[in-house]
């Protein structure tokens, strides 16, 4: 069954994206270390509470950058309270997206896009925009749960990726989701 909602989810029910029950089959650290390496700056797009964003601050480590980007500002709030006195703060810029506009002028190594394509109207203007972000030899790792994206839509995004110059490196295996890993040319 494929359900396309192309709505967000809201910030009044975000702890559903950030609980111990999803931290059972999805541990931030062992999906991305192979991908971050310390003074790198990262994008997590859709960044929603933070789930993803801040393990993947610990991970850049002092040198590093996390840009956590969500349309929603009060998921970004809820970001910020979680990291507000931590070292993490120091690491973590939030910003602001407009609807199908990321706006990010500084280029990253690594941009995550995980659960959020098929929230978005426009997810290959997304893609699009993304492909501007990400650095030459950067990655892309997108994600989306079997559920909301079919086969057949999440190859079209990665088929918008590989229009944009990227290749693909690998298809990790994610719990109860599509992922691949690109990189760009």
């Amino acid at each position: 069954m494929n359900i396309r909602y192309n709505r967000v989810c809201p910030a009044a029910i975000s702890g559903i994206l950030d609980n111990r029950i999803r931290r059972w089959f999805q541990k931030p650290r062992e999906i991305l270390d192979p991908y971050i390496k310390e003074g790198m700056t990262v994008l997590d797009l859709g960044c929603g509470p933070g789930y993803f964003s801040t393990e993947m601050a610990r991970m850049v480590g002092s040198s590093g950058l996390v840009i956590a980007a969500d349309l929603q500002e009060g998921m970004l709030r809820k970001l910020e309270k979680k990291i507000q006195g931590t070292e993490l703060e120091k690491h973590i810029v939030l910003h602001k997206s407009e609807e199908d506009i990321i706006g990010i002028s500084e280029k990253v190594d690594l941009a995550i896009a995980i659960y959020m394509l098929h929230e978005v109207s426009k997810p290959e203007k997304t893609i699009n925009e993304l492909a501007s972000i990400v650095k030459a030899n950067g990655l892309l790792f997108i994600a989306e749960p079997y559920l909301h994206v079919s086969s057949k839509r999440f190859n079209e995004f990665v088929r918008t990726a590989l229009d944009n110059g990227f290749t693909i490196v690998e298809r990790p295996n994610l719990f109860f989701s599509r992922a691949v890993v690109l990189k760009k040319k």
